[in-house]
């Protein structure tokens, strides 16, 4: 008798396939690979896994980012989109907006985040790197999640944005609430996002009187053609780059130094090569470990607007559609041995940032703390090692993101001498 499994859908977002999804991902490509399913929230919406699909998909102008699109009214409660933006009045940002407003604020957005503030950055995402790992170095071991991954992102996006260095606990506190999702106080990711936007507009106007070269003065300078952001686009688009610039980072470092820890013979590569002073190993590693097990799970909300085929389904207006990034960037149709990494591949157009129009804008500063992160940690603790077994190992909840909730590791202490 025929195994069961090749004929019957594995189970969706259970606690065993957020630990694994990737056989669940495997099944949908070959049996279903364009899926309506039932959310957790409740929220219908089709799943769409193999990588020919989702980039027609991410660059189809029909399925729309403005959740007002929906053709139900879960966008009033909160169960699409991000928690608690809607009732803090933050819905005016890249990740929800169309053309031509999506066109005149990333254009205008760009302006300010440009890859040469990104370059420059770099120093002080080298000094934030060494003081977050000088913090445990001596002790011999750490949780790199709360320790290392969860602060790095957070403290460089804060000095990007301008927000003062003795604000910056109370940004590390709100993130921390945010990134718990459905971990924390009940109506705690609300508070949070209305106490961060608050703050985000009292620190948008102290700046308009005294504009600095930060990114929240950029935006304040920004200008297209005589038309300027207002104080609560602003104020969006500050929320939204802080979202998406440090939850995503968190789960670049944490699911890629992991990845590195289960395939020590990728990881031994790097170290030798970064032994050698090399940087090419570096960045196509981390451009698979972006695509191997990405921060990034689903791409964010889309609604159709009009009648769209997909593969062999017929999508109708105003349903919601989730790119799953995860499953096209394991597609074998795309990349071979695609469930092996290998830190050296070149063929290798991932989707972990998008691609279309809303390809991800802090992909620069998110792939400069990937490299500088794991680079660091593997010359400085060199025998890192993991300190659970992964079935211990817990994933967060939650839709779109893809993430551990520690990540646990032991190494040789260094010395106090070395900085």
């Amino acid at each position: 008798m025929p195994d069961q499994p090749e004929t019957t859908m594995p189970p969706l977002f259970t606690w065993d396939f957020a630990a694994d999804p990737y056989p669940a991902y495997a099944w949908l490509r070959e049996h279903a690979p364009v899926h309506r399913t039932t959310l957790p929230s409740g929220v219908e919406a089709w799943l769409v896994t193999r990588y020919a699909d989702a980039r027609q998909a991410l660059a189809d102008g029909r399925l729309s980012k403005n959740p007002l699109h929906h053709s139900g009214q879960a966008h009033r409660t909160g169960r699409v989109g991000i928690p608690g933006e809607r009732q803090a009045d933050l819905m005016t940002h890249l990740l929800n907006i169309d053309p031509p407003d999506h066109t005149r604020l990333r254009r205008l957005v760009s302006k300010a985040f440009t890859p040469r503030r990104v370059a420059e950055f770099e120093p002080r995402v080298q000094q934030l790197t060494d003081r977050l790992i000088d913090s445990f170095a001596a002790r011999g071991s750490a949780d790199l999640i709360h320790e290392f991954a969860f602060p790095l992102p957070i403290y460089a996006i804060c000095d990007l944005l301008g927000v003062p260095s003795e604000d910056q606990d109370d940004f590390r506190d709100w993130a921390g609430m945010m990134i718990r999702h459905g971990g924390g106080p009940r109506g705690g990711v609300a508070r949070a996002v209305k106490r961060m936007r608050g703050y985000l507009l009292e620190l948008i106007h102290r700046k308009r009187a005294d504009l600095g070269d930060d990114l929240i003065s950029g935006l304040i300078r920004a200008s297209d053609h005589g038309e300027h952001l207002t104080e609560n686009e602003a104020a969006a688009m500050a929320f939204i780059l802080l979202f998406a610039g440090f939850e995503t980072t968190v789960n670049l470092i944490g699911n890629g130094m992991y990845a590195l820890l289960r395939n020590p013979g990728q990881r031994t590569l790097l170290q030798e090569s970064l032994g050698r002073g090399e940087q090419g190993l570096l960045a196509t590693g981390v451009e698979e470990l972006l695509r191997y097990d990405g921060p990034v799970e689903l791409a964010t909300w889309r609604f159709a607007t009009a009648p769209v085929r997909i593969g062999a389904a017929d999508i109708p207006v105003g349903d919601p559609v989730l790119v799953v990034l995860a499953a096209a960037d394991r597609d074998p149709d795309r990349f071979a041995e695609e469930n092996t990494l290998d830190l050296a591949r070149q063929d290798n157009p991932h989707l972990g940032f998008g691609h279309g129009i809303h390809y991800c804008i802090g992909a620069p500063l998110a792939r400069l703390e990937g490299q500088r992160a794991l680079a660091t940690l593997l010359t400085r603790l060199p025998d890192l090692q993991l300190a659970a077994e992964p079935e211990e190992l817990r994933w967060r909840g939650g839709l779109i993101m893809r993430g551990l909730r520690e990540l646990p590791v032991s190494f040789t202490p260094e010395s106090p001498t070395v900085s």
